[in-house]
Formats: C-alpha cells, structure tokens, sequence
C-alpha cells in the first residue's frame, strides 16, 4: 500500500477506540469478527486496486471531454469553393 493511502486496520482500532472505548472495553466477539472482516475486505481490495493499477474516473474531467465532443459535433465548416469571379 502506498504511503498516501490510509490503513484499514489503523482506522477500524481507531474507530473502536472512539466508539466503543476500545480496549477498556469491548464489543461482542461476533461483532468484532465482523467489523475485523470488513477492514480485512477493504484491505484486500486496496491491494487489488494497486496491483492492477485502477484508476477511479474523475466525473469532471470525463463531463468535460462529453461537453467538448457534443460541441465538435455542432460546428460544421462548409467550404464554397465555387466562388464566382
């Protein structure tokens, strides 16, 4: 993982300190194990996301190169070359 991006376990023991008062007291285990699946699940999907090297889209960028390509789609040059002299 890239030195950016931030930890999904990190945050979970962050979480459950804020939430929870973590480690002074403590969830059910059932629902630990689920929260500790979901911060495994996001790390595995963080390490897909880099090994395969996708990008999100950008909604701005991608509203724009549509914008430009409708208005390239409107303008036509007419050329008259049978100019009378």
């Amino acid at each position: 993982m890239s030195a950016s991006a931030p930890n999904p376990f990190r945050q979970t023991v962050g979480w459950l300190a804020t939430h929870t008062r973590f480690p002074a007291s403590r969830l059910e285990s059932r629902a630990e194990t689920m929260i500790c699946m979901a911060a495994l699940a996001a790390a595995a999907e963080e390490v897909e996301r880099e090994r395969h090297l996708i990008q999100s889209s950008n909604a701005a960028l991608m509203s724009a190169h549509r914008t430009m390509a409708n208005r390239r789609k409107q303008v036509h040059f007419k050329c008259d070359n049978s100019a009378k002299v």
